[in-house]
């Protein structure tokens, strides 16, 4: 009446996973090596950020004004998301301060209408979780090489 479930270790769920990803095409190979939804939303989260300073533009270096702070934090927000897709190996440190400027960009751009900083604190934390895992792939599939890494 009641099936039962097969049990399947972790590793047996990774070997799936890596061979579905091995047979892809490169575009996801490529997504699978780094911290890409983090930094896809770090990317997102700096243009937003930037909307309100850019709008701004005319009063922007008047003395005594603080949209110019928002051209900086946006700059930096982009600038990581950037840095996350080159080098994922420091995605962690990237995430941290991606939460950090997110958080202070309300100071001088409103946050992108609060809306970037929220994209920004979930893209942050998405790097800051994200971790590349070392597969030792066995040796059935005379087509792989002996170690690969993908993401969990």
């Amino acid at each position: 009446m009641f099936k039962k479930k097969e049990s399947i270790s972790k590793e047996e769920r990774l070997q799936q996973k890596y061979s579905k990803i091995n047979e892809s095409g490169k575009f996801k190979k490529w997504r699978n090596q780094r911290p890409f939804w983090g930094a896809t939303l770090t990317l997102l989260a700096g243009l937003m950020i930037l909307y309100i300073p850019t709008h701004l533009y005319a009063i922007a270096f008047i003395p005594g004004s603080l949209v110019f702070v928002g051209y900086l934090f946006g700059g930096l927000t982009l600038i990581l998301g950037l840095l996350s897709y080159i080098f994922p190996q420091f995605s962690t440190v990237f995430g941290v301060m991606t939460i950090f400027i997110s958080v202070l960009s309300i100071m001088g751009a409103l946050g992108g209408f609060v809306v970037g900083t929220i994209i920004g604190i979930i893209g942050g934390s998405l790097l800051v979780a994200w971790e590349k895992v070392e597969l030792s792939v066995k040796d059935d599939d005379p087509d792989l090489e002996s170690v690969q890494t993908a993401q969990a």
